[in-house]
């Protein structure tokens, strides 16, 4: 049987983004550590990047599991002394189950990778598309609302590989509505950017992208930022901080955005203080942002499972 892999969103039917998200859930409700699901399974885990919250929950989560974990870091393959990508990806497929990638690079090369059918590829980020980080956001969303219909999203900041696996992914929850707000020049790729709409008059959601802070939505469920200079990346022009500084999340712009219900504010870490969000934002009553990095554990834990898996009966005892 061929083997699931998840380089984008993308790869996840609408049903199985909620399946996963459900599972998180109900994973961060376990009380049984006994069992191992994924006990006899080997994960391996390639970083070639900088990564603090994503390395440490698929590792983590993949030793609650019971997997043997492996993990090679950027320097550790023959890839660095002229081995193909595809004489690798052949030869790690004789041992792992998983192999879960983080590189700045396109897709190209994972999707290589997961050309064979014993070894399931998981995307930890890539230059165009973050899908775990997606996964873990719309889990916390669903854990603080108990719900995903009818929540309202705001995005500020730039196009970049966080914004276009979220767009992705809530453009097809049926209910779901996000407004994005990018600096000019800096905003989805035209592919993310067309698919997102065509999705969003497929699955009767709503989705926009403006490049203007005036465009500022009202009474919205989640104000969402990330870095702006996403991890492995760097930008031409020297000025370009004066172009983002408008759309830095601030105590003001949380008042003048947040629904008397209660607003909360999220970020996928890591923060830049004072230029993306202000301190008094991410220290906040409404941050949620490290109870979501918290929960990339879970949604790491419950795309693993569902590699190995499927969306079969995968149930632990719960409270």
């Amino acid at each position: 049987m061929p083997k699931r892999h998840i380089l984008s969103i993308l790869d996840l039917e609408p049903a199985q983004v909620l399946y996963i998200v459900n599972r998180a859930l109900e994973i961060t409700r376990s009380q049984d550590e006994k069992r191992k699901p994924l006990e006899g399974k080997v994960v391996g885990v390639y970083f070639r990047k900088t990564s603090t919250r994503t390395r440490s929950s698929f590792m983590v989560g993949a030793a609650k599991l019971g997997a043997i974990v492996v993990a090679y870091g950027p320097h550790d393959l023959q890839t660095n002394t002229g081995e193909s990508i595809q004489d690798t990806a052949r030869v790690l497929a004789n041992y792992l189950d998983v192999l879960v990638i983080r590189t700045a690079e396109s897709l190209s090369e994972m999707k290589i990778i997961a050309n064979q059918d014993h070894m399931s590829v998981i995307n930890a980020m890539s230059d165009n598309e973050h899908p775990t980080q997606a996964l873990a956001d719309l889990m916390t969303i669903k854990e603080h609302f108990c719900r995903l219909d009818d929540i309202n999203v705001l995005y500020l900041g730039e196009g970049n590989n966080t914004a276009a696996a979220l767009a992705l992914a809530i453009s097809r929850i049926q209910g779901m509505r996000l407004t994005m707000l990018t600096p000019e020049g800096y905003g989805l790729a035209h592919d993310v950017l067309d698919l997102s709409h065509e999705f969003a008059r497929k699955y009767n959601t709503v989705f926009e992208e403006h490049h203007s802070v005036e465009k500022l939505p009202k009474n919205v469920d989640v104000v969402y930022t990330t870095r702006w200079q996403t991890t492995g990346t760097s930008k031409k022009d020297p000025n370009w901080r004066e172009r983002f500084k408008p759309f830095s999340v601030t105590k003001a712009l949380m008042a003048s955005v947040s629904k008397p219900s209660g607003t909360v504010f999220m970020h996928d870490l890591p923060a830049v203080r004072e230029e993306d969000v202000s301190s008094d934002v991410l220290d906040g009553v409404q941050s949620i942002a490290f109870r979501q990095a918290r929960n990339k554990l879970y949604s790491a834990m419950a795309a693993l499972e569902w590699c190995v898996l499927g969306s079969r009966d995968t149930k632990i005892r719960i409270k």
